[in-house]
């Protein structure tokens, strides 16, 4: 890992830079490599999905469905499935609210950006079409697949843990209500998607310096804090992530591929400079690129101005919001149960 630190102050990041050129390209090859040439699922004669995203409508998902939309044949629909549970600690705590009438999935918050994500791929690749698949999931469905989804994320066995999973595993079933963008607007119908390859954004946040954590080693240690930190997340990816989420994601026949963990990517990460992957100590661009980098957050700045570039403007500033947070799986029930807490 590049673990040099900068003797002045580094230039800003601009969505002109070479570092944020280079990221596209290398981010390409990582897809090709993973998206490209998959079979025809089995069983099924003629099918124009091959490739669904675990889509929560933030940054790492969406861009790799807009770079997926640059590779595959534009005959070729990319489903988006998006999962949204039933928490009725939530859900009660909004039934006590005058004029609450939401449903209790619309008002999730993966749900809303899923949307919004949705509607921006629909603007900036208006060729392609893209199915959103809205899966909900009633309070009474997790609970009777808890046990499963214990068994198949062991040996990790926290509260986070599960809440992750259980996000992780329904939407990986990819059941739900589904819509195109070529049929927009049309009513919602009853989707299994097909795909056999399902992308996965794990390790951007990793990579990237994507988590409040690091701006908090940052402001702690400056330059050194940051690095050390996100040395400490890489070393760890694997027995934290990675094992849990491909048993869960490969319960259904499908295959999660992850594009920001590919080799050659993720060395080409590490080997760059900390401040060409975040905003952490980079100087804000002049106003006068013509370009508004307003509430570009520093976390994954890299990753944000990639985004800036390929039109999506929405995107690029969407806050960090874990999964298990933007699907409401987490805090189902009352108590003061923590993530770090082992289940019983």
């Amino acid at each position: 890992m590049n673990e040099s630190v900068p003797n002045e102050t580094p230039p800003s990041l601009t969505i002109d830079s070479y570092a944020i050129q280079e990221l596209e390209q290398r981010l390409c090859q990582s897809l090709h490599l993973r998206i490209q040439k998959v079979p025809e699922p089995p069983s099924i004669t003629k099918s124009d999905v091959k490739v669904a995203v675990l889509f929560s409508g933030g940054l790492d998902c969406t861009l790799l469905a807009r770079l997926s939309h640059d590779i595959l044949p534009k005959n070729e629909t990319i489903d988006l499935l998006n999962v949204a549970f039933e928490n009725p600690r939530v859900a009660a705590a909004a039934a006590g609210k005058e004029g609450a009438t939401a449903s209790v999935y619309e008002s999730c918050p993966d749900r809303i950006t899923g949307r919004a994500a949705f509607a921006e791929l629909q603007r900036v690749c208006p060729d392609r079409n893209w199915r959103l698949v809205a899966i909900d999931i009633p309070y009474t469905e997790t609970v009777a697949h808890r046990d499963m989804v214990k068994r198949l994320m062991r040996p990790h066995n926290t509260e986070m843990d599960l809440s992750i999973a259980c996000a992780l595993y329904f939407a990986s079933r990819a059941r739900g209500m589904a819509v195109n963008s070529r049929n927009s607007p049309s009513e919602p119908t009853q989707y299994t998607s097909p795909a056999r390859v399902l992308l996965s954004g794990l390790g951007a946040d990793e990579l990237f310096a994507g988590y409040a954590r690091h701006g908090v080693a940052f402001a702690r240690d400056g330059f050194r804090g940051l690095i050390d930190e996100i040395h400490l997340d890489v070393s760890r990816l694997g027995k934290r992530n990675l094992g849990r989420d491909d048993r869960i994601l490969s319960n259904w026949g499908r295959e999660a591929r992850y594009p920001f963990l590919d080799e050659d990517f993720v060395s080409y990460v590490l080997e760059a400079p900390v401040w060409e992957k975040c905003g952490f100590g980079v100087p804000e661009p002049s106003e006068t690129t013509g370009v508004d980098y307003t509430g570009i957050d520093p976390e994954k700045r890299a990753l944000r101005l990639l985004s800036l570039k390929l039109g999506m403007a929405t995107v690029a500033r969407e806050k960090k919001r874990a999964i298990q947070f933007g699907s409401r799986t987490a805090k189902m029930e009352k108590g003061r149960t923590k993530g770090t807490d082992a289940l019983s």
